[in-house]
């Protein structure tokens, strides 16, 4: 059975305003003195977010359950020192970002200007165990049309600077002004895969591999893909629930390319423009059918992505918790939803944000 990790950011905020503080490197140097060696916490570009990323998981449940752990421990850490943290993919109220200190976020800030200060977004990475970079860029190949479906389930950042962004997942059109971002072209082999890696970092665009922002890549230290398309997700079942999506789409990708199934090949610019309207809508309009790249409600694009993997999700185990966990965001709400709701019923952004305080942990 294919193992799990998931990578999640998370923001720092004050608990009483809901204001972002820049606490990044007091909350790590806590949580090294608490739980030395463990590795679980990581900095990140801006001093307003904190990372942690789990271990590899083969059971659904326990990785939600370490998910939820990861978020309380970062929590403790966190409000030991004046702050606390909050599972946003942006900020609500306005801020000014402070980038890190370090050399890479330093050349990152000289490199790409304002894209780099106004860069304070959190999301979700996933990785799923593959057996060779072979069967990864396989995956890779066929998974594309899907990617956008995972964002707007999990879709958590309306709001921008202390405005409504007009976009369920603000995040995602904030994260592709990243020069490397973006859906890809199948590559087919992996030495295809690995010399457009080689040439891009060649051009000097970018500092290395680790700045390869694929939607979906094959990481450069675990023997995994790794897919970054999605929000960091106001509850921790949901993330869970993406995990297991993903580890489905994971799984049917690879019996396609055993079977010599060809991928669907829907092309750069559609895939862009099903990333845009899943940004956009999220899972309150219409998003592209990925099989036909044409308009159908949200609540259909999510059923056929649970017939895509039904049979990979039944013989892992996670068929019943994949339906309960996409019925359960098509009736109450992804984050972007519920942040909109707590909006209208506060008319307060500093309420949305210590009421999804609560929310992170719940």
């Amino acid at each position: 059975m294919r193992t799990v990790g998931v990578e999640e950011e998370l923001l720092l905020v004050d608990p009483e305003t809901g204001e972002p503080r820049a606490m990044s490197a007091a909350v790590l140097a806590r949580a090294e003195r608490e739980d030395a060696g463990q590795d679980v916490f990581e900095k990140e570009l801006h001093e307003q977010m904190v990372e942690f990323a789990t271990h590899p998981q083969s059971s659904m449940e326990s990785l939600h359950a370490e998910i939820a752990r990861c978020r309380k421990e970062a929590a403790g850490h966190a409000e030991e020192i004046g702050c606390t943290v909050a599972a946003l993919a942006t900020s609500p109220l306005p801020v000014s970002p402070a980038v890190g200190m370090n050399e890479r976020y330093r050349w990152m800030e000289q490199q790409y200007g304002i894209a780099t200060r106004e860069q304070l977004v959190m999301g979700c990475h996933v990785h799923v165990s593959v057996e060779s970079d072979e069967e990864g860029v396989a995956v890779l190949d066929r998974l594309r049309p899907w990617l956008a479906v995972l964002t707007a389930l999990s879709a958590n950042s309306p709001f921008w600077q202390g405005k409504d962004s007009g976009y369920a997942s603000y995040r995602s059109r904030v994260w592709q002004r990243w020069p490397s971002a973006g859906p890809t072209e199948p590559f087919g082999s992996p030495e295809r895969y690995h010399r457009r890696v080689a040439e891009m970092v060649a051009t000097g665009t970018i500092l290395d591999e680790g700045m390869i922002y694929f939607d979906a890549r094959l990481s450069e230290r675990y023997p995994t893909v790794e897919v970054r398309v999605s929000d960091v997700a106001l509850h921790a079942e949901t993330a869970g629930l993406v995990a297991t999506l993903t580890r489905g789409l994971v799984e049917t990708a690879a019996r396609e390319w055993r079977d010599g199934r060809e991928p669907l090949d829907p092309g750069v610019s559609l895939l862009r423009l099903a990333a845009w309207q899943a940004a956009s809508s999220g899972l309150t309009g219409e998003l592209l059918h990925p099989e036909t790249m044409r308009r159908m409600p949200a609540e259909a694009v999510v059923r056929a992505l649970l017939d895509h993997t039904a049979d990979a999700l039944s013989d892992h185990g996670d068929l019943d918790r994949a339906r309960e966990g996409c019925e359960r965001l098509l009736r109450d709400g992804n984050g972007a939803m519920i942040q909109r709701a707590l909006l209208e019923r506060t008319d307060s952004l500093r309420d949305v944000v210590t009421e999804c305080v609560r929310h992170t942990q719940a």
